[in-house]
């Protein structure tokens, strides 16, 4: 194939290096310390892997939706070597569950195809965000794109019209199949990531980010953000800190004092 245009779409996540607050009004985790996920990587590099196996002119767009500060994944996508990025950006986009994420991800690269008179060839994400590992998005934008999809995809290799690839399940390994355009989610075990140079994250700073705001994607508010959202946060809470444990010493009745702790704790 002569010429491949690939999305990839990737998420803004809190870095778990830090350590991680909630927004008590909003119900949400403090962004303030982020990176693209980690998972996405994986599907930026197996985006780069195909163009480079075929030979032409291939464009590879980096999709993620949140805030300004977001298009600071986009960038580690642009320094991989994705390039362009595309930043979905809204206020009423805020507080979107997976679902009115999947709507919003929709609009946002149909817009794209028509104001660039091109067809993505394939879209491809991760297997799951490190933060809400809900693994949802990409079925349902597969539904939303009327698209075919392949989940968990371990390898991924593309002809002419049709895509081959394997899923690795606990005891088994299924080869799939699809036409193309198609939706395929890739593991952490498709390839090694690329890591950028200093040539590749200088150039990424001369790559086009641009902005896609509600007015471009023509959607109704109520289907996306918060209104939107088949799925509300009504309270979330700091995980306590871990407690050391409670050490029981046998001087002939370590059964009964392993009981008792365990009754104690409505555990037997």
């Amino acid at each position: 194939m002569d010429h491949l245009t690939i999305a990839v779409l990737v998420k803004y996540v809190p870095d778990t290096q830090f350590d991680q607050t909630i927004d008590a009004e909003e119900l949400t985790v403090n962004r303030e310390e982020s990176v693209m996920s980690e998972l996405d990587e994986y599907a930026v590099e197996a985006a780069l892997q195909i163009t480079e196996k075929h030979q032409g002119e291939h464009k590879v767009v980096a999709f993620a939706m949140g805030p300004a500060s977001a298009s600071k994944g986009l960038r580690r996508a642009l320094q991989l070597g994705a390039d362009e990025g595309v930043l979905l950006s809204d206020e009423a986009l805020a507080g979107s569950d997976a679902a009115a994420t999947a709507r919003a991800l929709a609009a946002g690269v149909k817009h794209w195809q028509k104001t660039n008179a091109a067809t993505f060839d394939m879209v491809l994400t991760g297997m799951a965000s490190t933060d809400g590992e809900t693994s949802l998005v990409p079925a349902q934008l597969a539904e939303l794109l009327e698209l075919p999809l392949l989940t968990n995809v371990a390898s991924l290799e593309l002809s002419e019209q049709e895509v081959s690839a394997r899923r690795d399940l606990d005891d088994i390994s299924q080869e799939l199949h699809a036409p193309v355009p198609f939706i395929a989610s890739v593991t952490d075990q498709i390839n090694t990531p690329r890591y950028p140079n200093f040539k590749a994250i200088m150039a990424a700073k001369k790559k086009p980010i641009i902005t896609f705001t509600l007015d471009d994607l023509d959607l109704d508010p109520s289907t996306i953000g918060r209104a939107g959202s088949w799925v509300l946060v009504e309270d979330a809470k700091e995980r306590a800190e871990r407690t050391a444990g409670e050490i029981i010493t046998d001087d002939g009745d370590a059964g009964v004092q392993l009981a008792d702790f365990l009754a104690s704790r409505n555990l037997i």
